[in-house]
C-alpha cells in the first residue's frame, strides 16, 4: 500500500501513519496501550452532568469497532507500535503539548482504560481505469487511527477542553513535533464543524507548506466519561490545497457503539 507515486516528502510528513496503513493490512491483534500527563479547563468540565462510570480497557473493547460495522472498511486492532509511548514524542510549544499528543495518539491525563483500532476505507476498483488511473484509486482512501480513553470524575470533559484550549493558542505561527529523530512541522489548524456525541471537535491539520504540504483531520468526541479520538490520513491527497472528507462513517458507528 505504500505505491511509490506518493510523494517522498509526503510520507515523511505522515510518518505518525504509515504503520497505522501498514498494519491494519497484515491485521494486528494486539491492544493498545498508554498514558499521558495532562490538565485541562474547569469551563467545560463544569458542564458536564454527573459523571457516568469509566470504563476499563476490557471494557472498552467491547464498544469499539469490530469488522462489518462500518460498510467498506477493513478494521484491527491497534498494536505497541501504532500509538506511540509516552516521553516518546516532544512538542517544542508546551502549550501546543495536548494537541501535538492527540496528533500521534499519546494517552493525556489518567485515563482508566484505554484502547484502540485501526480503520481503512476499502478502494473501489475500476477494472476499466488505467494502470495509473487504478494506482491512483488505490491510494484515494482514508486511514484512520481511533482510540477510546475513559475517565473517572470530570477527566473526560477537561481532556476535550485542554485539547481546544491548545488548537486556540496554537492555530498561529504553527509548532513542531518530535517522533524518534523525525520532525514534523504543523503549519496550519483550521477547525471543521462535525456532530456527534455530548461534544465533539475536528480540525483540518496541516504539516509543511506549499507543495510538500500533507493535510490531516483530527476530531475528539465526548460520550459520557469515555473520548474518543479520530486521526486521518488518505495517501492521495497533498500540497496545500488539497483536502479530504472527514471520515464521517467512522465517528457516527463509534459514537452509536458507545451509547
Amino acid at each position: 500500500m505504500r505505491a511509490t507515486a506518493v510523494r517522498r516528502t509526503a510520507l515523511v510528513a505522515a510518518a505518525a501513519s504509515l504503520t497505522l496503513l501498514a498494519t491494519a493490512c497484515s491485521g494486528s491483534d494486539s491492544d493498545a496501550k498508554g498514558d499521558g500527563d495532562a490538565s485541562g479547563s474547569k469551563d467545560t468540565a463544569s458542564t458536564q452532568p454527573a459523571a457516568a462510570k469509566a470504563l476499563t480497557s476490557a471494557e472498552l473493547e467491547k464498544v469499539l469497532l469490530e469488522q462489518g460495522d462500518v460498510t467498506g472498511h477493513k478494521i484491527n486492532k491497534t498494536g505497541p507500535e501504532d500509538i506511540p509511548p509516552p516521553g516518546s514524542v516532544s512538542v517544542d510549544k508546551k502549550e501546543c503539548e495536548p494537541f501535538g499528543f492527540a496528533f500521534y495518539g499519546v494517552k493525556r491525563g489518567t485515563p482508566v482504560g484505554n484502547a484502540g483500532r485501526q480503520v481503512v476505507e476499502v478502494p473501489t476498483k475500476d477494472e476499466s481505469a488505467t494502470p495509473e488511473d487504478a494506482l491512483a484509486g488505490a491510494l484515494d482512501m482514508t486511514s484512520t487511527l481511533v482510540t477510546l480513553a475513559s475517565y473517572e470524575a470530570d477527566g473526560a470533559a477537561k481532556s476535550l477542553a485542554e485539547l481546544r484550549e491548545s488548537a486556540a493558542k496554537c492555530s498561529a505561527g504553527g509548532f513542531t513535533l518530535s517522533h524518534e529523530g523525525t520532525d514534523m512541522k504543523v503549519t496550519k489548524l483550521t477547525e471543521e464543524k462535525v456532530t456527534g456525541g455530548e461534544e465533539t471537535l475536528a480540525w483540518r491539520v496541516q504539516t509543511g507548506e506549499g507543495d510538500e504540504a500533507v493535510p490531516f483531520k483530527l476530531v475528539s468526541t465526548r460520550q459520557g466519561s469515555t473520548v474518543a479520538t479520530f486521526f486521518s490520513l488518505n495517501f492521495a491527497k497533498t500540497g496545500a490545497e488539497a483536502d479530504f472528507d472527514l471520515p464521517t462513517a467512522v465517528i457516527d458507528a463509534q459514537v452509536k457503539k458507545l451509547g
